[in-house]
């Protein structure tokens, strides 16, 4: 049976996988997967792949074992988009590489007879200004500007001036990075076409009971949040991991938040 590895945002950093950090690589081949919780972040250039991704990507391929990601909220959603979706262990992706993955929203996985669901997306939280509601709603915030504004370059200094991050919506933001309705819908039926039953969960954001915890309260849940609250609550599974959050920290029993580690679950 293949193994399986999980790690959290790399935010098209991925050094974290060279040998000295991660020797098990040494013993690994396709049929072992390493699972990015979200903000992969080396499908960012605005317009095709960057040398630099480049670069790191054929890094990626060249490795003993074979990358997967869920979409985080710091991708380039209009270039991801735009690969050809294919069927893969069950479930529809995006081929980066042959052997870089990317696990659509809502689909379920074999791997090895570990079944997997996947539901990447989150709400982006380095924005100020963002409002309050969700961005399936057309939100325009100050800290959101368009392309094609011709003031935006005067804003850009007044934000900056006044140390306020700031986001271009299609260049450095985009609304996908919220699930759609359908999304949603489909991840359900997904469940509900497999009985509600799963190995692992991955996502980039947690439930709502999660982020209570994870928060102390502090943190307010979003209708991602909300959303997979409910999955968490019509789904047996044994495990849970979701990035976004910038910290490794096992939630109960069951969930945990995960970034920089490099975990064996199976």
């Amino acid at each position: 049976m293949g193994r399986i590895y999980v790690t959290g945002d790399i935010h098209s950093e991925p050094d974290r996988f060279n040998t000295e950090n991660f020797p098990e690589q040494k013993e690994m081949t396709r049929d072992d997967y390493v699972i990015i919780c979200g903000d992969f972040g080396l499908v960012w250039s605005e317009d095709r792949e960057s040398k630099r991704e480049t670069w790191w990507l054929d890094w990626l391929e060249n490795k003993t074992y074979t990358t997967l990601f869920v979409d985080g909220n710091h991708e380039n959603f209009t270039r991801l988009n735009s690969l050809p979706i294919e069927e893969w262990h069950g479930g529809r992706v995006h081929k980066i590489r042959e052997h870089v993955i990317h696990l659509m929203r809502g689909e379920m996985f074999d791997l090895d007879g570990k079944m997997i669901f996947t539901f990447g997306g989150a709400r982006s939280h380095d924005i100020d200004g963002f409002a309050t509601n969700s961005a399936l709603k057309k939100d325009y915030t100050a800290g959101i500007l368009q392309p094609d504004d011709p003031l935006i370059y005067e804003k850009l200094k007044i934000l900056r001036t006044t140390n306020c991050c700031a986001r271009i919506e299609e260049v450095s933001w985009w609304r996908s990075e919220m699930p759609t309705r359908l999304e949603m819908l489909h991840g359900l039926e997904t469940l509900k076409a497999h009985n509600w039953k799963t190995d692992f969960i991955f996502s980039h954001d947690g439930p709502s009971s999660s982020l209570e915890i994870l928060g102390g309260g502090l943190l307010s849940p979003d209708p991602l949040n909300q959303y997979l609250e409910k999955v968490k609550k019509k789904t047996s599974y044994n495990k849970w991991f979701f990035g976004h959050h910038h910290v490794d920290r096992q939630i109960t029993e069951k969930d945990s938040v995960i970034y920089e580690q490099i975990t064996r679950i199976c």
